[in-house]
């Protein structure tokens, strides 16, 4: 006998323990030949009656440090409580995987859209902007896989993520996503117009006031997009198909700006009448920058759009009626773009506090993507600015901000990757879906 473990395998399921004589010839084994010293008494093996599992932390005789139980499989059941418990934290984490995720798709797919808009070209930036494009489309379709899952493994945490007071703003996440990648596949991916006008005016099916929650956020952004698609999908769509999708795409865009100003009125009073918002919650401040700096975008490229688009007897005035809303386009264009850049400083400043702190008190969470995804839309709008009034300091100005972005997306999804390691989101209670104002949710 070479070894012996304290309990024995069965023929069938189970163990037993050794008998002392099996216990003896295997001490006897493991003396040195000229050593007459002898096992202490508290080494010999332990039955433990409550668990016919080894205890981990007696798992060898003395002198053998390390071995574990044999099952007749072959593996061990450390082996097997280590496969359990992996199959476990796994299912838990995809149990809160959130609609936020798709935050992810929002700041991806706009990074790609900033690096196809930056007027100063070189070799090799289309290419970054299309890696920018793939990662997007991949990353997309891993978020409706692990969703999917989430909802099939656990299907009542569906109407629970629709109904819940934080992660239901989230949900809206989904479409936004969606339509940047349709943006993208405009700036990167099919070439035939025709593919794309019909999940154009697919798109805006779904981006409809019903979207609307009852707060300021990512609710209204499906709606805001859309003005920016219509006008790089004008660019190259049929003349009389253009002016189709001009004039959906504005009507959309309006009614997103207006409704958003309707409700930053409300987020100007709780500034000037309240404090800041939490720290954990400033980043989300961000978000206040993306209606009026893609409104702005919206308005200056399909303006530009607009005389390709037109016929002669276009509102009675043809190329000049075309030429003159242009003009218009530009100056409100320059207002919003003024507006988006006051949000953004006041979201900036608000962040001054936390950051001189020695404990920045700002845990990781996916809002953290609204350092991104809002500013491309400022980052857009400035590109579009200095391209209508032909200023190039502008423009340099916005390629500065275009560079600056990527490196904070990639500090971002650094900063998620660790997260997700220690345990800060895809864990109970760390996530969007937490018990919140006694809401809970039912597995």
């Amino acid at each position: 006998m070479t070894s012996l473990d304290h309990y024995v395998p069965l023929s069938g399921d189970g163990y037993r323990t050794p008998t002392g004589e099996e216990i003896m010839a295997n001490l006897r084994e493991r003396l040195e030949p000229n050593t007459m010293a002898f096992p202490r008494p508290d080494s010999y093996p332990r039955y433990n009656p409550t668990n016919l599992r080894p205890n981990p932390s007696e798992s060898s005789l003395p002198g053998r440090p390390g071995s574990a139980v044999s099952t007749i499989d072959g593996s061990t059941v450390r082996d097997k409580e280590d496969r359990e418990e992996n199959d476990e934290t796994w299912r838990m984490r995809i149990r809160h995987f959130t609609w936020a995720f798709f935050t992810i798709n929002m700041a991806t797919g706009g990074i790609a859209s900033v690096i196809d808009a930056i007027p100063f070209r070189f070799h090799g930036l289309y290419a970054i902007g299309y890696i920018f494009f793939v990662l997007n489309v991949l990353l997309f379709i891993a978020n409706v896989s692990a969703i999917s899952l989430r909802f099939g493994l656990y299907p009542k945490t569906f109407r629970a993520s629709l109904t819940h007071p934080s992660e239901s703003l989230f949900a809206p996440a989904s479409i936004v996503g969606f339509g940047i990648l349709l943006t993208n596949l405009s700036q990167y991916g099919m070439p035939s117009t025709n593919i794309l006008q019909g999940l154009f005016w697919w798109s805006t099916q779904t981006f409809t006031i019903s979207t609307m929650l009852p707060t300021w956020g990512l609710p209204i952004y499906p709606l805001l997009i859309v003005g920016p698609h219509a006008g790089i999908l004008s660019r190259t769509a049929p003349p009389s198909a253009a002016l189709s999708i001009i004039v959906g795409g504005s009507t959309l865009q309006g009614i997103g700006f207006i409704v958003s100003l309707m409700i930053y009125s409300a987020f100007i009073y709780r500034l000037m009448t309240q404090k800041l918002p939490q720290q954990a919650l400033r980043p989300s401040m961000f978000v206040s920058v993306g209606p009026s700096a893609f409104t702005a975008t919206a308005l200056i490229i399909i303006g530009q759009n607009l005389e390709r688009a037109t016929s002669d007897d276009f509102m009675g005035g043809g190329k000049m009626a075309a030429f003159v809303l242009r003009i218009m386009a530009n100056w409100v264009g320059i207002i919003l773009w003024g507006v988006a850049l006051w949000f953004f400083f006041v979201s900036v400043s608000a962040h001054y506090s936390c950051i001189t702190k020695k404990d920045w008190g700002l845990n990781f969470t996916l809002s953290w993507f609204s350092f991104v995804f809002p500013n491309t839309a400022l980052v857009l709008a400035t590109l579009a600015v200095g391209s209508a009034f032909g200023s190039r300091s502008i423009q340099v100005l916005g390629t500065v901000m275009s560079v600056i972005l990527i490196i904070v997306w990639a500090a971002v999804v650094g900063m998620m990757i660790r997260a997700i390691k220690l345990r800060q989101i895809l864990w109970p209670e760390m996530g969007e879906d937490r018990v919140e104002g006694g809401f809970r949710q039912d597995m």
